[in-house]
């Protein structure tokens, strides 16, 4: 089995920023998860990442806020989306 892509989206926040989503199936956990589930879901403003949830291989599931880096405990898909789409809605100004 193939990495099946289940998720890609790209949503225009503002003028200058924007998010986009990325979530695929695969057939072995990647190395530091324990889960089907690769991802990379990112938003943007002026050109800069200011927030990214992923699983980078050899690092597991974490999440980048500005320039920390903090662990994630990945429960299922429609949660990842939950918390990105939270953190999303505390960064963006009123």
């Amino acid at each position: 089995m193939k990495a099946e892509l289940l998720l890609r989206e790209r949503h225009q926040t503002a003028d200058d920023a924007f998010v986009e989503l990325r979530v695929w199936r695969v057939p072995h956990p990647v190395r530091g998860s324990e889960h089907e589930y690769k991802y990379a879901l990112a938003y943007v403003v002026k050109g800069t990442c200011v927030l990214r949830y992923d699983n980078e291989a050899g690092k597991g599931d974490h999440k980048h806020v500005g320039t920390i880096e903090t662990g994630y405990r990945f429960t299922n898909p429609a949660q990842l989306l939950a918390d990105f789409w939270r953190d999303v809605d505390q960064w963006r100004p009123e």
